[in-house]
């Protein structure tokens, strides 16, 4: 049978309020008696129930998730990330994934699992502000990313700008003089690829080295097959750049494999930089200099925020915040060669 409040109370010979104090933290009890109580917890395997927990505050102990790419590695640890913080904070966390389509977005913004979920973290693509306008859904909203909203949500994202910036000048610094850009894409100016291109080409513009389109490869996707092809386009177009930025970690890879086939040498012949800072790239024959955001920090900042909105409720204003958790260049193998 499981073990309740009353089994520890009689154990400890204390009542069940001071066990349900112990349980969640209330300051309002002597450290005798909280270790009393809490070494009986342990000794019972005593565990709380959750469920009933949030349901005596209206709540259901449930938050969803809604990522675009679950195949993505930067997605998938994102997501480990805000799990693990929030299981800490005795929630449990569902799982959804949109594709990037509009139409998914969509629901799952205009409360698709409201019945089920306290809020909901939304990581869009393709989702536009007058989606958000229109929603009416009581249930706390969080979004993630780059795409810029002029709506009442939490925003939380790093500077992409500004990490691009980083790691075109950390090439800048290494003597590159060509340095090409991967992964830009066609379509609305606020998307991601554009703000790290466009941090890409404020640095080239500042040291005079070029930018124009024969040094940008556009993709389709962001996959490593992506990086492949768009660097073998580039290197068939008669362009050899001395560095590549590439947009994420896996076109990086890709590209690096190209390299690799044509006979060119990393980072002798063509320094690569990725983005994301993905487990994959720490294990590469030649590891991958990356900019890694601090995705940690990115699951603590949206899980945190989302929770504030739950437990304010419907009857306090609070104004719409945008954080921008940080990043580091973490310098390996691709850019500066094995020590």
């Amino acid at each position: 049978m499981a073990i309740s409040l009353k089994d520890v109370a009689q154990r400890a010979g204390v009542s069940v309020k001071t066990v349900s104090n112990v349980v969640n933290g209330y300051r309002h009890v002597t450290p005798q008696t909280r270790q009393r109580v809490q070494r009986v917890i342990d000794e019972l395997g005593y565990r709380p129930n959750l469920t009933a927990r949030h349901l005596r505050k209206g709540r259901t102990g449930m938050i969803a998730l809604a990522l675009p790419e679950l195949g993505n590695p930067y997605f998938a640890e994102l997501a480990d990330a805000v799990i693990e913080y929030a299981g800490g904070l005795d929630y449990i966390v569902l799982l959804d994934h949109t594709g990037g389509r509009r139409d998914q977005e969509v629901l799952f913004a205009q409360g698709f699992r409201a019945r089920v979920i306290d809020g909901l973290i939304l990581s869009p693509i393709e989702l536009e502000n007058e989606d958000l306008l229109a929603r009416d859904s009581d249930a706390p909203l969080v979004l993630l990313g780059e795409r810029q909203y002029d709506a009442p949500y939490d925003h939380i994202a790093i500077d992409n700008v500004a990490a691009a910036r980083t790691a075109a000048a950390h090439l800048v610094e290494l003597g590159r003089r060509r340095i090409a850009f991967l992964g830009a894409r066609h379509g609305r100016a606020r998307q991601t690829a554009h703000l790290r291109l466009q941090g890409w080409r404020e640095v080239m513009t500042e040291t005079g080295r070029p930018t124009g389109e024969e040094i940008v490869a556009v993709t389709d996707g962001y996959t490593r097959e992506d990086g492949a092809q768009a660097m073998a386009r580039l290197l068939d177009s008669g362009v050899r750049p001395d560095a590549v930025f590439c947009y994420n970690d896996l076109i990086a890879i890709g590209a690096m494999r190209t390299l690799s086939v044509r006979g060119l040498r990393v980072p002798e012949d063509v320094a690569v930089v990725g983005f994301d800072d993905i487990e994959d790239g720490r294990y590469c024959a030649t590891t991958l200099t990356t900019v890694a955001p601090h995705k940690r920090a990115i699951a603590r900042a949206a899980t945190d925020a989302l929770l504030e909105r739950l437990a304010a409720g419907t009857d306090k204003v609070i104004e719409p915040r945008r954080v921008q958790p940080g990043f580091a260049l973490i310098t390996r193998e691709s850019t500066v060669g094995r020590p």
